[in-house]
């Protein structure tokens, strides 16, 4: 990123700190969720504030806020790309930076399960909050929602998730909810990928809340995806993790995009950071499967 633009984004901070409000407000909304392709592209960028900063085998490849920032906005001006997922403080950064405009922008709402420690099931809610995601002008809020049989601090994170869900209903924004089944394993948390785990994440998380209108799912592709997607009529958006076989990921998203409630990918990591380092290709990429 150039440095006029993190001059720009500092010295806003620093000295006219209710400019990212007025950004906020001037910022001209995306008219649908979906593209002209008639589904959504969201790049997502929450997992710093998790202390999720690697990928591949850079344990800080993300930790570079200027170059994170810079590959954000490659990733936004391509065609296609409908909006993003991110913490205030890159929201923030970007509305400063004006690379908003016409996007949807959903906020991650709990972030305290800190990767790799030994509450990382509890994860309370220390993002985004209802009232500032509708103050902003923002089309939801996601919440990763990870159920550990296992761990007792999993009620009160489903409890979390379904007043989430409740109040995003009731401001009529999306409740974009992230579930997976866990377990510890060797003092570490491991989501279940099978097909059984997925089908009973996702039947956990569509009965969140009081009312589910404005309830999407946000999941893995995995094996079996016809059954795993037959298991709500919530709407759903795959998520791309981090990708080893960029080949492998590509075809398993495009063959999944075909079924009825899949209405568009939500991916990080592996559009951020390809292992060919082209951010614009690996987007271009994504994009064709829509």
């Amino acid at each position: 990123m150039s440095s006029d633009n993190v001059s720009r984004i500092v010295s806003a901070r620093v000295n006219d700190p209710g400019a990212i409000a007025a950004a906020a407000a001037r910022r001209v909304k995306a008219t649908s969720l979906l593209g002209e392709h008639g589904k959504a592209m969201i790049v997502a960028a929450d997992h710093p504030a998790r202390g999720a900063n690697g990928v591949g085998g850079d344990p800080s490849a993300m930790a570079d806020r200027f170059e994170l920032l810079e590959r954000l906005c490659t990733a936004l001006e391509r065609p296609g790309v409908t909006g993003v997922l991110a913490t205030a403080d890159i929201l923030e950064d970007l509305l400063l930076l004006g690379v908003l405009d016409g996007k949807s922008v959903f906020g991650s709402m709990n972030r305290a399960g800190l990767a790799g420690s030994v509450f990382e099931i509890d994860d309370r809610f220390t993002g985004y909050d209802v009232e500032t995601i509708a103050a902003m002008g923002f089309d939801g809020g996601k919440m990763l929602t990870r159920i550990a049989l296992d761990d007792p601090a999993t009620p009160s994170a489903l409890v979390d998730t379904a007043r989430a869900v409740n109040e995003l209903n009731d401001h009529h924004l999306i409740a974009m909810v992230e579930p997976f089944i866990s377990t510890w394993q060797d003092g570490k948390i491991h989501n279940d990928l099978s097909p059984e785990a997925v089908v009973k994440s996702i039947t956990i998380a569509s009965g969140l809340g009081r009312r589910t209108a404005y309830t999407w799912l946000k999941l893995p592709v995995v094996e079996d995806m016809e059954r795993v997607l037959a298991s709500s009529t919530l709407p759903a958006l795959l998520l791309g993790g981090e990708v080893t076989d960029p080949d492998a990921a590509f075809a398993s998203w495009g063959r999944a995009l075909k079924l009825p409630t899949a209405q568009g990918l939500v991916v990080g990591r592996s559009l951020l950071h390809p292992s060919d380092g082209d951010v614009a290709g690996a987007v271009d990429r994504a994009v064709s499967l829509l």
